[in-house]
């Protein structure tokens, strides 16, 4: 058999000839058309067969043989190497089924579900989705040029500041006079996102056993971070003021908490609770974590300071992100520390790779500095509590006999509780395939839940959209055809 007979090279091809013999080579030898031990031309026969250069035949005979498939020795023809048939199936043969063996995880892989997360549907963005700011009325225009200033700048030659000076101090100014926190720069860690916050003080704080006391129903992604850490995550029962404190239960490591707007109530604590939570945690032995997610969006009176500012023994560690207040995509988080806490949790910082872009740190500063932000902020405030009341009365009107809303004094998103105490999960599912997005609020529960509703968001919904949602949920809930209005 002449080699040359087996191989068709395509002139015109854009790959190059040697690329394509070596790959034609390497097809003949992988399917057994070429056995173990058969002798191959010379190059220079070869090249003379097919018409080539002597040179486009040895770049071939190299590469084949650098990927095991030939012997090349001085002055020998190439020899198709011994193992050759072990490594490849025989011509014709079917390949063997593997048997599908479960991966090894560990054990708090293992318990992943995508019930913290949906991922069935998230590729469809469909109202009405919750936790989402409205990235149409963003002023990206605006963005890009702080964007464009900070990629031309020369000045990021020391790239050990992960943390840039600039945007903490934005940050420490903003927050003192917005939310009442008090903190120095260094205190403030820039991160690229909320919940790697939260995996940064599960490493640094969390050892394995430790008691953390989360909201029920609250928000997954934090017992998700604690359990991975080790935790034994207990969750605490609301009532009309938020998280309740466990009198009974033994003093935690840790206690997570969303004041501002409890997570997914929208319930508001007020000053005796955070004071009485406080009380809870014994300096050194208990640290708090606050999360404020959302907490520039308060509608009906002025925000209450956050629980961080009552703190006087640097017991609370304060969570926000930029991803509620300006759009998704911007991906970062901060994190203002305790100051006995400061260096460490910079240090396990850098260890865990938690580093937010410092080009978009940088764009942020000037996105703060020249006025932008608080100007965005103050316009989507005026925009989302419109559309709240417009999600409020649209349930009103259509599905008041099975649903109760309740309208949070602020924040993103609200519940409807069904008033039979129906499953909410199966109706959760009938409202997905019919294009309207919602969670299911026993979903969110840490324990047995005790509640049955839907989770819906507002913010990033235009309120003929809101309208047409309501309207799809009321037809597919009732049975009948809701009218418009």
């Amino acid at each position: 058999m002449i080699l040359a007979e087996l191989l068709a090279l395509q002139r015109a091809d854009d790959a190059g000839l040697a690329a394509q013999l070596t790959q034609q080579l390497r097809a003949l030898v992988a399917s057994g058309r070429i056995r173990s031990g058969a002798v191959l031309p010379s190059s220079r026969t070869l090249s003379a067969e097919l018409d080539v250069s002597r040179n486009t035949v040895t770049h071939a005979y190299e590469q084949l043989e650098a990927e095991g498939y030939l012997r090349v020795a001085a002055r020998r023809r190439p020899v198709v190497s011994d193992d050759i048939e072990a490594r490849f199936a025989k011509p014709g043969a079917a390949p063997k089924r593997e048997t599908v063996r479960k991966p090894l995880l560990s054990s708090w892989a293992l318990q992943l579900s995508d019930t913290d997360w949906p991922l069935s549907y998230q590729a469809k963005f469909r109202p009405l989705r919750s936790g989402l700011a409205d990235a149409r009325e963003f002023p990206h225009e605006i963005w890009a040029r702080c964007l464009r200033r900070s990629a031309l700048r020369r000045r990021f030659n020391d790239q050990t500041v992960v943390n840039r000076p600039s945007l903490r101090e934005a940050l420490r100014d903003y927050l003192e006079i917005s939310r009442g926190v008090h903190a120095e720069a260094d205190q403030i860690l820039i991160l690229p996102a909320a919940q790697a916050a939260l995996t940064l003080i599960a490493a640094t704080v969390i050892a394995p056993g430790d008691a953390v006391w989360t909201e029920d129903p609250g928000y997954p992604g934090a017992a998700a971070a604690f359990r991975a850490a080790g935790a034994d995550v207990v969750g605490v029962r609301l009532d009309q003021w938020g998280m309740m404190r466990m009198r009974e239960a033994r003093a935690p490591k840790l206690i997570f908490t969303t004041p501002s707007h409890q997570h997914p109530t929208g319930r508001v604590m007020p000053v005796a609770r955070r004071t009485e939570l406080l009380a809870a945690a014994a300096p050194g032995k208990t640290w708090i974590v606050e999360d404020d997610y959302d907490g520039e969006f308060h509608y009906d009176s002025r925000p209450m300071p956050a629980l961080q500012g009552l703190d006087r023994e640097g017991r609370v560690l304060y969570l926000g992100t930029f991803a509620k207040a300006m759009t998704a995509d911007i991906r970062i988080g901060y994190l203002v520390v305790p100051p006995s806490l400061a260096q460490t949790m910079e240090i396990a910082q850098r260890h865990l790779g938690l580093i937010a872009s410092v080009h978009v740190q940088e764009a942020l500063t000037d996105f703060m500095a020249d006025g932008h932000f608080l100007a965005h902020v103050r316009r989507m405030r005026r925009i989302y509590r419109v559309r709240r009341d417009h999600l409020a009365a649209a349930l009103a009107r259509h599905l008041a006999p099975m649903l109760t809303a309740e309208v949070p004094p602020g924040g993103m998103q609200l519940i409807a509780r069904f008033k039979d105490g129906a499953a909410d999960q199966n109706a959760v599912a009938r409202l997905v395939a019919a294009g309207v997005e919602v969670r299911a609020l026993s979903s969110l529960a840490l324990q047995r839940p005790r509640d049955h509703g839907l989770l819906l968001g507002f913010a990033a919904w235009r309120e003929n959209e809101i309208g047409a949602a309501v309207r799809t949920m009321a037809n597919c809930l009732t049975g009948k055809r809701a009218a418009r209005g």
